[in-house]
């Protein structure tokens, strides 16, 4: 590793990182070249139109932040906005239907966008380079177009009406300008190999990379945002724009097996792996095989546990009191170990709140000991295009309980909590773990299973990641990828658990992470996504 490593769920925008990093930059200006091209490829994953949150390390100072841009509601949202709208809840019970899907198709699905400012903060204050050195690739692709890759177009394609949810092509449509751009005659999503040009969006970010965010936030391109709302019955304002600003906090810390931890606070779901690990620390598991029923049943409970805590006791800190404190504790976690030991089964609420797998995600280290780790997203792309613009605005206002009352009811200015978890891990040199996911409910299960990978089964990075996973969203039910054995699921059923075998070899979130090895690096891309690792 002569200048870093940069590893991401797109190879166009993880070459746009090496490039940054080739050229001179630290981990930071590498991450932000990055994912302003993983909107530009990736268009309905993320954008400029979006909302993240970023954990990032600086080798200098040894101060590691967390920095949450998750958005928020306008300030002309009511917590009862949509109470005569519910039709009833989507059929696997992770969202409510609403009349006309006003809150995740149209002008009334966005919240603020983040992820612009997100992404200014932390070239600003840890980067070395400005934002015209960091845009040439996205702008490159802007103009001259991209390949349509399979996992753009299986996504696109994935039928959501079954479950009561909006298609994604339907999505991708619903403005003239997103039926120019991503429908082809048919009506369907540009096929694989198919090139794309979005030349409005290569202005735009022409325009950022000479003006900065600002012209985002308080100029001409919020403008033209809040116009195009006020003229669809939007709830965003050019007040709404202009008054935004990020969360910025010290990470929060724990451990695991010797190794500091840091991820990041709420609204962001950092706690639920740091519990998980917690929780996982108490059993030696490299004395158990990998994937077996044992590990599986231990893992699992752990899971359930560390789940149900953060979906029953997290959210927005400006909102909700959240007992971060209480939740870290090991001495908590150690009496879960114990129920799991006496063989008891935890009990997981269902799911009330839909949130959206329509995430990305970039994890980079420089040879100097920077690290960044960061999700973005759209939530769920509203399918609204500005015109002129190019790029899609997020439609995390589905992610709210539209019934008043609600811990996640609607408020004005508050953040919707998210599954992102960007993680880092460090031994005694620095940073040694840099990773994180996108994969909504997924995320910090399917992190917490891939460190377990590397630190207790002494993997690699691409083997952590690449290792089959389970998954727990259902009330003693036991999801698990295809390629965990037949056998080892039949003595898991034995033990009293419900089981869903997913016909994905590759499933529950997509993990993106890079790590310290024999003095060099090595990447892990999640091989159930197109992304790449690269190091220079």
């Amino acid at each position: 590793m002569t200048h870093g490593i940069v590893c991401a769920a797109q190879p166009e925008a993880a070459e746009a990182g090496a490039l940054v990093l080739k050229a001179g930059g630290n981990a930071i200006d590498a991450a932000i070249a990055c994912a302003i091209t993983q909107g530009v490829v990736d268009p309905l994953m993320t954008g400029i139109g979006g909302v993240g949150s970023a954990l990032v390390h600086d080798a200098k100072t040894g101060r590691t932040e967390n920095i949450n841009f998750l958005g928020v509601a306008p300030a002309a949202a009511r917590e009862d906005m949509w109470e005569d709208a519910i039709e009833g809840e989507t059929a696997d019970a992770f969202g409510f239907i609403l009349r006309e899907r006003v809150n995740a198709l149209g002008h009334q699905a966005p919240m603020v966008p983040g992820n612009l400012k997100g992404y200014d903060t932390l070239l600003r204050d840890y980067g070395t380079m400005s934002w015209s050195e960091v845009t040439p690739s996205a702008i490159a692709y802007a103009d001259g177009g991209w390949v349509v890759r399979p996992h753009v177009y299986s996504y696109a394609m994935q039928d959501e009406e079954a479950q009561g949810r909006v298609h994604n092509a339907e999505i991708a449509g619903y403005t003239s300008e997103g039926r120019t751009l991503y429908l082809g005659s048919d009506g369907q999503f540009r096929k694989p190999g198919n090139l794309i040009r979005n030349p409005q969006l290569g202005y735009v970010l022409k325009t950022i990379a000479s003006e900065g965010v600002d012209v985002f936030y308080r100029g001409d391109i919020g403008k033209r945002v809040a116009a195009d709302m006020q003229a669809n019955g939007g709830l965003i304002t050019r007040e709404d724009l202009a008054n935004y600003d990020v969360v910025r906090a010290s990470a929060l810390e724990g451990s695991y097996r010797g190794l500091r931890l840091a991820t990041n606070r709420p609204g962001g779901s950092g706690i639920q792996v740091l519990e998980t690990l917690n929780i996982l620390e108490n059993f030696d598991l490299s004395d158990i095989e990998h994937n077996s029923a044992a590990y599986i049943r231990i893992l699992a409970e752990a899971i359930s546990y560390a789940f149900n805590d953060k979906r029953n006791k997290v959210g927005d800190p400006a909102f909700v009191d959240v007992p971060l404190d209480a939740l870290a504790n090991k001495a908590y976690a150690e009496a879960f170990a114990e129920k799991i030991r006496a063989g008891e089964k935890s009990t997981l609420d269902r799911m009330n709140v839909d949130e959206s797998q329509d995430t990305s995600h970039v994890s980079t280290l420089d040879e100097h000991g920077n690290a960044v780790t960061m999700t973005h997203t759209l939530g769920a792309p509203s399918g609204v295009i500005t015109p002129g613009t190019g790029f899609i605005l997020n439609g995390c206002m589905s992610i709210f309980d539209p019934r008043a009352g609600k811990a996640m009811s609607i408020a004005p200015g508050k953040s919707h909590t998210s599954s992102m978890s960007p993680t880092i891990l460090f031994d005694d040199a620095g940073p040694h773990i840099v990773i994180g996911a996108p994969g909504a409910a997924y995320i910090p299960q399917a992190i917490a299973q891939s460190i377990v990978n590397t630190v207790d089964f002494g993997m690699s990075m691409s083997e952590a990641v690449s290792a089959p996973r389970i998954a727990i969203t259902k009330n003693q039910i036991v999801e698990v990828s295809n390629r965990i054995p037949q056998f080892v699921t039949d003595e898991i059923e034995g033990m009293g658990h419900g089981l869903i075998r997913n016909y994905l070899s590759y499933a529950f979130a997509g993990v993106h992470g890079v790590k310290t090895a024999n003095g060099g690096g090595q990447g892990g891309a999640d091989p159930g996504r197109d992304g790449v690792a690269l190091i220079v």
